[in-house]
């Protein structure tokens, strides 16, 4: 387990700041103590410094997982946020969109929103933006891009997606073999 390099934290602070703009900082210096990203095998964990300091005395090899798992590298050094991460997304995210209960199914199955289903969107969302999808009843489900922007939203047929699926909480039954 390694601290990230300049390069890979720019590359995974620039995708979580698609969901949660400047609120970076608020993960890192928390109230209840000081957090950091650590990577291990492509994958990128958050961790407790306390926590981080009682890893230490694992051996790699024999370390599989420690803290929570925000996403991992590809192999073209791209970040790819994980359902996991969405827990400490959610409370700091700046756009939302919130689908209706008839279209949380199909959403939770790993199908795009469409304007049939949306229920409300954060105002001034813009086109291919980060946004965390909820409930109707505040519940968060994961995460996606903004198809379309607030105000095409409104003027667009039924049909057409406006928010594009990237991970949701249904992750954790169809993946649940991948998923550490």
């Amino acid at each position: 387990m390694r601290p990230l390099t300049e390069e890979e934290t720019k590359t995974m602070f620039e995708k979580l700041s698609k969901y949660i703009g400047e609120n970076i900082k608020l993960l890192v210096d928390r109230p209840d103590g000081t957090y950091c990203f650590r990577l291990q095998n492509d994958r990128v964990y958050y961790m407790s410094e306390k926590i981080l300091k009682l890893a230490t005395n694992i051996s790699r090899d024999k370390l599989v997982s420690v803290g929570t798992c925000f996403g991992k590298f590809t192999k073209t050094t791209k970040f790819r946020l994980h359902i996991t991460a969405l827990d400490f997304l959610a409370p700091y995210a700046k756009f939302k969109v919130w689908v209706k209960p008839g279209a949380e199914q199909s959403y939770l199955y790993g199908n795009h929103v469409l304007k049939s289903g949306l229920g409300r969107i954060t105002e001034n969302t813009n086109q291919y933006q980060g946004v965390v999808v909820y409930s109707m009843a505040d519940v968060p489900l994961g995460f996606g891009v903004a198809a379309k922007s607030t105000q095409e939203c409104r003027r667009v047929d039924p049909m057409s997606i406006v928010v594009f699926h990237q991970a949701d909480v249904g992750e954790y039954i169809r993946n649940e073999d991948t998923l550490t």
